[in-house]
C-alpha cells in the first residue's frame, strides 16, 4: 500500500515515514528539499520501501508534478498523510496580511490541494485514508500566534466537512492535533522566548509545556502511531475527528 507524506523528512514528519515504513507501507516521502536527505533513509531507499519527491507545498504545480513521479514507482495513493506545516509567532498587531496569507498557503491550502489529487485513486479504489497533521492550537487558541492558530483551525474545519462528503465512500479524514513535540521548530520557539523575555532556557521550557499534565513534550513517535492507528483496518470507522496527542493538555467533551 501507497503512503504519501509531506514535510517527511524531518520533525514529527520524518517520524512518521519512519512508522509506516517499518509498518510495511510503500512511502513516498516528499518536501522542498527531500532529495537532500537521502542519507536519513539509505537502507530505505536502497531496499525499495520508499522514495524521496521534492514537493513545495505552497505551489499547485509542484504537488501535480510530484505525486505523478510517486505513482510512476509506488501506483495509485492510498494513504496521504498532509503534515507538511510552519509555524510563525507574531503579536497581533504586527500580523499582516502578507503573514495570515503564508501560513494559509502552507498550512491549509496545502492540505486541500494534495487532498483532491490524492482523491482521485481514492474514490477510483474505494478506499484511502487522509490524515491531516493540525495542533492544538486548532483546537483552542494561543496568544501570539494569531495566523497559526486561524489555519490550523481551519484544517479542522476542512477534516470534518470533507469527512462527511465522503462517509460513504470507504475513506476516512482526521486531523491530529498535537502539542508542543519535540522537534526543531519547538526547540527554535523556545529559543525564541530565551532572547525575548532574557528566561534561562529551561525556564523558557517549562512555559511551554506548563498546561501540558504530563509536564512534559509530545514525541514525536507518538504522533507517529495516532497515524498509523488511523491508517489501519482496525480505524475505518473513524472520521471528522481531530484527536489531541497533547498529554492532556486539551480534552474533548
Amino acid at each position: 500500500m501507497h503512503a504519501l507524506i509531506t514535510g517527511g523528512t524531518s520533525g514529527i514528519g520524518l517520524a512518521i515515514s519512519r512508522a509506516f515504513i517499518s509498518e510495511g507501507y510503500c512511502v513516498s516521502i516528499c518536501s522542498r528539499s527531500a532529495l537532500t536527505k537521502d542519507k536519513l533513509f539509505t537502507s530505505e531507499l536502497s531496499q525499495n520501501k520508499a522514495q524521496l519527491i521534492n514537493i513545495d507545498v505552497t505551489s499547485k504545480g509542484s504537488i501535480q508534478r510530484g505525486f505523478n513521479e510517486a505513482k510512476k514507482k509506488f501506483g495509485e495513493i492510498s494513504i496521504l498523510v498532509n503534515n507538511a506545516g510552519q509555524a510563525i509567532s507574531a503579536p497581533f498587531d504586527k500580523s499582516d496580511s502578507e503573514l495570515f496569507t503564508k501560513l494559509i498557503s502552507v498550512n491549509l491550502m496545502s492540505v486541500l490541494h494534495c487532498s483532491q489529487l490524492a482523491l482521485e485513486d481514492m474514490k477510483s479504489n474505494q478506499f484511502g485514508r487522509i490524515i491531516n497533521i493540525a495542533s492544538t492550537a486548532g483546537l483552542i487558541g494561543y496568544a501570539y500566534t494569531s495566523a497559526y492558530c486561524a489555519s490550523k483551525h481551519a484544517v479542522i474545519g476542512l477534516t470534518k466537512s470533507l469527512a462527511l462528503e465522503l462517509a460513504k465512500t470507504g475513506i476516512t479524514v482526521n486531523s491530529i492535533c498535537p502539542g508542543f513535540t519535540n522537534t526543531d521548530i519547538a526547540q527554535n520557539a523556545i529559543q525564541n522566548i530565551v532572547e525575548k523575555t532574557k528566561m534561562s532556557f529551561d525556564e523558557a521550557k517549562i512555559s511551554l509545556t506548563k498546561f501540558n499534565p504530563m509536564q512534559r513534550m509530545i514525541e514525536p513517535a507518538e504522533v507517529a502511531n495516532a497515524a498509523l492507528w488511523l491508517a489501519s483496518a482496525g480505524a475505518s470507522s473513524i472520521t471528522g475527528q481531530a484527536i489531541s496527542v497533547s498529554g492532556g493538555e486539551v480534552m474533548s467533551g
